[in-house]
């Protein structure tokens, strides 16, 4: 006889899920990429998981309803805005993971108090926005972006007399003393490629404690006047907060050198550009490179204080970017979602920086991102918290599923057998409508954010 016809038939995998602790069968929790269309970075890590849909919004009026109201994940990148009237149009969020460092365009405290952890993504690409530092500051330097583009237009250079003027201005590196406001991941990374090149290094950050300079061989300032009247390069790497918005105006233009050079791979609100556009046709700033603006998508260019600007180079917010960073961003940010899904909000988060709100807005009480949601029907409002429940690891998750499929549509929940009384009955899932796309990395916790990571 054929042994094998004598085994028993095998369970289907989409059939085997086990119970959520005390309710009924759950589907799988929603996670949206509110201003992006590809997942396919994210989809592998989060697919048996979570059902993942795009929204590509500028804003929340942009974002499907179906997302407003179960969406329990979002990723986010730095084009989309969430104020606390945002947030509460959100009736199921427990968590939003901004891809990248900076969270200035999300209301961190409101999120927490309506019990929605934020978290970032601190760690990556500063190999990429320290060589790109460097990259601005050697230009302003020799001057090599306006005279390639001088041979690009036909210059004729006949002599030493042509090479003087068209690189007046050039001057030598050694010696000079480069300011970084903000010694962080980034900070620090540009001070040891500075030191190298013959810079004389100094940094002013009033947040980390006394001798961090004296590991790195570094002289530190205590004020950010002395800082800049040292100076003959500034180069800023610091968060954008409500103490420092235009850190950089007409006031502290005037405190610097006459001729410094001035660098922003940091955040564009660091600087005025009304007084920074005065000081470059005055002269009282010699050069001065951005790759980050105040309003984004912005081209200076084209409109604006800057736009008449003389010696003024413009990137369109890369720093941040290589093939390998981009990858690396968005594992993290994709590996940081799984992570609320299956474990404890905050508990089993890496990179939450609003914990305090979020502790003290959900009265110490949190638990898994779905605690909110119990076989697809939602309670609650506004992501605000209660007792949440367990990780959806309880169970559900234990067993093996198979694949998220590509088709927009939610499996129906299942009744249970006998279900407690508290607990509301299951209802029947209206199809998505939205786009679902379907093709863990370290990341450690380091208190100082640094918010030139994200560009």
């Amino acid at each position: 006889m054929d042994k094998r016809k004598m085994l028993p038939k095998r369970a289907r995998m989409d059939s085997m899920r086990g119970p959520i602790a005390n309710g009924p069968l759950q589907s799988r929790p929603l996670v949206a990429l509110l201003d992006g269309r590809d997942c396919t970075v994210e989809m592998p890590i989060l697919k048996d998981v979570a059902t993942v849909a795009f929204c590509d919004a500028q804003s929340t009026s942009e974002i499907h309803e179906k997302v407003l109201n179960e969406a329990v994940g979002a990723l986010m990148w730095h084009t989309i805005i969430l104020t606390k009237e945002d947030l509460e149009k959100f009736k199921a969020l427990r968590i939003i993971v901004r891809i990248g460092s900076g969270v200035d365009n999300i209301d961190v405290k409101a999120a927490g108090e309506l019990g929605i952890a934020v978290c970032n993504v601190p760690g990556y690409g500063v190999e990429e926005v320290a060589d790109t530092t460097m990259c601005l500051i050697l230009n302003l330097y020799r001057r090599t972006y306006w005279l390639a583009n001088m041979v690009r237009e036909g210059k004729k250079f006949t002599g030493p007399e042509q090479v003087r003027e068209a690189a007046a201005g050039c001057a030598r590196i050694r010696g000079d003393t480069l300011g970084i406001v903000g010694l962080g991941r980034i900070g620090s990374a540009v001070a040891l490629r500075a030191k190298a090149f013959g810079f004389n290094v100094i940094f002013y950050d009033p947040y980390l404690p006394d001798g961090i300079e004296k590991s790195l061989g570094l002289t530190r300032v205590y004020t950010l006047q002395d800082l800049l009247f040292q100076s003959d390069c500034v180069s800023l790497h610091c968060s954008l907060n409500e103490h420092n918005h235009h850190l950089i105006n007409e006031f502290t233009i005037k405190q610097m050198r006459p001729g410094a050079f001035l660098v922003n791979t940091a955040r564009g609100g660091l600087v005025d550009d009304e007084g920074l556009a005065a000081a470059l046709k005055q002269g009282r700033i010699r050069a001065a490179a951005l790759d980050v603006h105040e309003n984004e998508p912005f081209n200076v260019f084209q409109q604006g204080p800057l736009k008449d600007a003389p010696n003024l180079l413009c990137t369109p917010h890369a720093a941040f970017y290589s093939d390998a960073s981009a990858q690396e961003l968005r594992e993290m940010a994709a590996s940081e979602i799984r992570r609320a899904i299956v474990g404890r909000i905050p508990d089993c988060l890496r990179n939450c920086v609003n914990k305090d709100y979020f502790m003290a807005g959900t009265g110490g009480v949190v638990g898994g991102v779905v605690g909110g949601v119990v076989g697809g029907v939602v309670s609650g409002s506004g992501g605000a918290g209660g007792a949440y429940g367990e990780g959806i690891n309880g169970g559900y998750y234990g067993a093996a599923q198979a694949a998220h499929s590509t088709t927009a549509v939610h499996e129906p929940a299942a009744h249970a057998a006998q279900p407690p009384p508290a607990q509301p009955a299951p209802q029947q899932q209206p199809p998505i409508t939205l786009p679902i796309n379907t093709t863990d990395p370290a990341n450690h916790q380091i208190p100082k954010q640094e918010s030139s990571d994200v560009h």
